[in-house]
This record gives structure tokens, C-alpha cells and sequence, in this order.
């Protein structure tokens, strides 16, 4: 059959099948999360804290790891809402610890 273009591309009728088939593949394998690391200031009078968010545990070891990383940067912090929250800027250490840890983590906002 001949291609059709649309306004942002171009429309294979085969190519929908093979992304499919792929997707079916990858389900088998449960695929890493990618750990965020950001900094967050609203709601805390302008105080920033760091935040973790993106990990796929149970509360337990979100627990455990809070713990860990808080000692680590010698901060408070807590675990609300499936994200650790760390007191203060500690971006490039918490990166550098999760990735020592096995996690994939990147650094998010600026």
C-alpha cells in the first residue's frame, strides 16, 4: 500500500504491527525505573529540599533508604507520597549514591 502522509509524518500500515510486537517483548522483562532527583522550594517559606521520586519500593525499604541518604548528607528529611524528601540542596551527592546503589538517577531541574 502507499505511504500517507499526515501532518507529523509520514503513515505506514506494517509499521504499526512491529511496535506492537516489540511492546509485547519488553512486557516479559519489567523495565528499571529512572529515579528523578529535583529540588522543590514552594510551600516550604522558600526553605528547599531535595526530592527523590521515581523509586519502586515498598514502604519499608523507601524507609530504609531515607534513612540512609539522610545520614549520608547529614539532613532531615521524610517520605511523603512514595518520594523521600531530604532538607536542603544535596542533588549531585544523592545522584552519585543512588547510582552507586544500582538505581538509574538523573538529575532533574536546573
Amino acid at each position: 500500500m502507499k505511504p500517507r502522509a499526515t501532518f507529523r509524518g509520514v503513515v505506514l500500515h506494517n509499521a504499526s504491527r512491529a511496535p506492537h510486537a516489540r511492546a509485547q517483548g519488553s512486557a516479559a522483562q519489567p523495565a528499571a525505573a529512572r529515579v528523578r532527583v529535583g529540588r522543590e522550594v514552594a510551600g516550604r517559606g522558600g526553605k528547599g529540599v531535595t526530592v527523590i521520586s521515581g523509586l519502586t519500593l515498598d514502604a519499608a525499604q523507601l524507609d530504609e533508604l531515607a534513612g540512609r541518604l539522610k545520614r549520608l548528607c547529614g539532613a532531615g528529611g521524610a517520605v511523603r507520597n512514595g518520594r523521600i524528601e531530604i532538607q536542603g540542596e544535596h542533588r549531585d551527592r544523592l545522584v552519585a549514591e543512588l547510582c552507586r546503589l544500582g538505581f538509574q538517577a538523573k538529575r532533574a531541574g536546573g
